[in-house]
């Protein structure tokens, strides 16, 4: 597997506040520490996975004794730490799971470990809202569950947080679980426009796009757009390479039925006749629209998958 790492420029979110007592006044901002692999480490893989278990090994050294505080993170310009972490979260997306999940759990032990030694550092809380603004904001480019719910279990049973916090961390950690990447897509029933009863297993193709849409959705309108305008992608969905099925969980049927028109009539349009998806929670469906791929098995592919990340697996599934 050829592992390409490119490290992007991403428009920051949101700023998030850092501090401590340690004075940043005339202060001249440090660069980033960077990290660099090993030069007899030459599979691009190996380097990735470096580059995501260490990136943060000088920065959140708690012998380290520069200002934090708005501007500064550890002595470094937040603006820097803040584009670093996007770009980690690039790294994160290009390596096998296992290597992801420990790389994000290290941050978290070492975040923790600066905050033990200095309470007043805040660097624990700044990554805290780096984590939940870049890997779970739903509008986040970069948002991935399975990476969120890793550093949400450690969050959940954290000491220096209140048994509120952990508590909706928990939370956090179970909804995440559900329908991983590389485990077995929930099940559920649907119905179509004429009231027929399908299900998700029997729907049988090489690819399933799961598209939690809602009619009247803007946001929906544009994934139907690609879809349906893309040449490589709706020649999948022509040819049964890609079954989509679009699927509508609200209450509203007679809105939904009079979308039907603008659904194509090759996809799987349907709704949940029992309200299962939502109301047992199959899927952690946070925001419409929403998207999952799904292989010939029903095993996750890809989970919740930003547009641009969706549209570019589908462009190289052949």
């Amino acid at each position: 597997m050829k592992i390409r790492l490119i490290i992007i420029s991403v428009v920051i979110i949101a700023a998030a506040a850092c501090g401590n007592n340690k004075k940043a006044e005339q202060f001249k901002a440090l660069p980033f520490p960077e990290i660099v692999p090993p030069a007899m480490m030459e599979n691009p893989l190996d380097r990735a996975e470096y580059m995501a278990a260490n990136m943060w090994n000088a920065l959140l050294d708690p012998s380290r004794a520069y200002p934090c505080d708005s501007t500064y993170v550890s002595g470094v310009r937040r603006e820097d730490v803040e584009q670093k972490f996007a770009n980690w979260t690039q790294i994160l997306s290009s390596i096998r799971m296992p290597a992801a999940e420990k790389a994000v759990k290290r941050l978290y032990d070492k975040a923790l470990a600066c905050e033990t030694k200095d309470t007043s550092s805040n660097i624990f809380e700044t990554f805290r809202d780096l984590v939940d603004k870049y890997l779970f904001d739903p509008n986040s480019p970069l948002r991935n569950e399975d990476f969120y719910g890793v550093y949400a279990a450690k969050l959940a049973g954290c000491g220096i947080l209140s048994p509120e916090i952990r508590d909706k961390y928990a939370r956090d950690a179970r909804l995440c679980a559900l329908n991983k990447v590389g485990t077995k897509a929930a099940d559920f029933r649907f119905a179509d426009a004429r009231g027929r009863i399908r299900t998700l297993y029997g729907i049988q193709a090489p690819f399933t796009l799961l598209f939690f849409s809602n009619p009247g959705c803007g946001a929906c309108m544009n994934i139907i757009n690609i879809l349906k305008g893309d040449p490589s992608i709706s020649q999948m969905i022509s040819e049964g390479v890609i079954a989509v099925l679009n699927i509508y969980i609200d209450e509203d049927l007679d809105e939904w039925r009079s979308y039907m028109p603008v659904y194509p009539e090759e996809w799987y349009n349907g709704f949940d006749p029992d309200f299962a998806i939502r109301n047992e929670i199959l899927y952690n469906v946070r925001a419409i629209p929403s998207l999952y791929l799904l292989d010939k098995d029903k095993t996750v592919l890809l989970k919740d998958a930003p547009e641009d990340r969706m549209f570019a697996y589908l462009q190289n599934i052949r």
